[in-house]
């Protein structure tokens, strides 16, 4: 067992690829960025315990229907603190999903939602976000529409989602394939955000990495008007060991490659963090690019032989002990969790899944990247979940600013990232039982954590 991979990994001081630190320093120092302000948090951690007050819980065994979960997919507050819980009682080829809504003290208020073909109807959900005024959006893929409820959730219209576009280039019409992650709403309401990995289909055959994406989805219209706002960083996949390649061509992920996290502040702004070091970066709200880089000196770990090993038993009890319940599981650079919140299950987390559930494990990324969850609350502060020492475990939280400011960390073990941040503190936690029966778990946090 890897008690602690820092008892046998060097101290190191600086990032142990030397593109790396290249690809750093490009975000740091380029001449684009050099008027940009540039934050570097200190490196000893100040410890802080989360004080958090139970305000309520809802999912029972046995009860009446609309306090039975199945499976929970995602969850998500409004603006009065209502709770609404995504629910999918179907399978993974035929989804049944439901949207239950509970009010401040956990009351039952209403649940629409099903199965079909027909208006407010769904087919196959595989985003879902509410606003803060309570409009739900879902989002279809196979109807490739959002769905759009107001705040009684009554079914208002459908927005065609625009999965793929055509544009004109020298060569001819190309069409460009955009796989996307599940959803974060905009704060200020009209649109969504998500991360794609885009690449089009002249591509396909050539070996040639997606290119990964934070994208805008206004929905005001009858079709998604669709921005791209970032453009991240992506890691080479074209030296792979052995060809590792997959369908179409696509160059496959590596285990432990950079995800590329995002989060939402309240004014619209985006924080992200796209390599393995710990920098995140803010855009500005209005689009105009990146406004603050915020860096701290906690270097990667090198993935030696003995990680490979420990790596490949680890994922193997994972595998044996697979749960169908979406709460309670470990916020892994590999797996894929219901919410998706700040996560990246785009082709990157396609491949892995596909091949963990085959049996098999991609080649390894050279080292560990620092972050693994990225979130923000309802009023700005960020939460920033750093790897665990002990491997695939989940690791100390900072707490952080908007400005940068470091209010703290949580140690590790403390508390879980939540699923779900609503107003005046209200955080959801989604939870299994020994029966893997799914409950929420909604709490309030302490000043210091909102």
């Amino acid at each position: 067992m890897l008690k602690n991979m820092f008892q046998f990994l060097p101290n190191l001081t600086t990032p142990s690829i030397p593109w790396l630190a290249a690809g750093v320093m490009l975000c740091l120092g380029s001449p684009g960025l050099q008027a940009q302000e540039v934050i570097e948090l200190p490196s000893r951690d100040i410890h802080i315990e989360p004080e958090f007050e139970e305000a309520y819980r809802v999912g029972v065994v046995e009860g009446e229907p609309w306090e039975m979960f199945a499976k929970v997919e995602h969850v998500a507050f409004d603006e009065r603190g209502n709770l609404y819980v995504f629910d999918d009682g179907g399978s993974r080829l035929f989804p049944s999903l439901r949207v239950l809504v509970f009010d401040p003290s956990g009351g039952f208020v209403r649940e629409f939602g099903a199965s079909g073909e027909g208006p407010g109807e769904f087919r196959h959900p595989d985003g879902y976000a509410v606003t803060r005024d309570g409009t739900t959006i879902v989002r279809d893929k196979d109807h490739l529409a959002y769905k759009v409820f107001d705040a009684s959730g009554q079914f208002v219209r459908m927005v065609r989602s625009g999965a793929g576009t055509t544009e004109r280039t020298v060569g001819g019409v190309t069409i460009t394939v955009t796989v996307s992650t599940p959803i974060q709403v905009d704060p200020r309401g009209g649109a969504v955000y998500t991360i794609a990995d885009e690449m089009s289909i002249s591509d396909f055959g050539s070996n040639r990495t997606p290119v990964r994406i934070i994208a805008r989805h206004g929905l005001d219209g009858e079709d998604a008007r669709v921005d791209t706002v970032v453009k991240a960083w992506q890691p080479q996949r074209s030296d792979s060991p052995n060809g590792q390649h997959g369908a179409l061509g696509v160059a496959r992920p590596r285990t432990f490659e950079p995800q590329l996290l995002m989060a939402l502040l309240p004014d619209g702004g985006i924080v992200y963090s796209d390599s393995s070091a710990y920098v995140l970066k803010i855009v500005a709200a209005d689009g105009s690019g990146i406004v603050q880089t915020i860096t701290r000196p906690v270097q990667p770990i090198p993935v030696t032989a003995r990680i490979e090993r420990e790596y490949k038993r680890v994922k193997e009890e994972q595998k044996a002990a697979r749960r169908r319940c979406k709460g309670g599981g470990k916020s892994t650079s590999t797996s894929v969790r219901g919410d998706g919140v700040g996560r990246d299950p785009g082709l990157v987390q396609a491949f892995l899944e596909s091949a963990e559930e085959s049996g098999k494990v991609q080649p390894f990324y050279p080292e560990i990247p620092v972050l693994s969850r990225l979130q923000t609350t309802w009023d700005g502060r960020i939460w920033v979940m750093r790897q665990g020492e002990r491997l695939l475990d989940d690791g100390p939280i900072d707490l952080l600013s908007s400005d940068g400011e470091y209010a703290g960390t949580y140690p590790a073990g403390a508390s879980k990232m939540p699923d779900a941040f609503g107003p005046n503190g209200l955080a959801a936690y989604v939870e299994c039982d020994e029966f893997d029966v799914p409950s929420v778990v909604v709490q309030r946090l302490s000043a210091g954590g909102r």
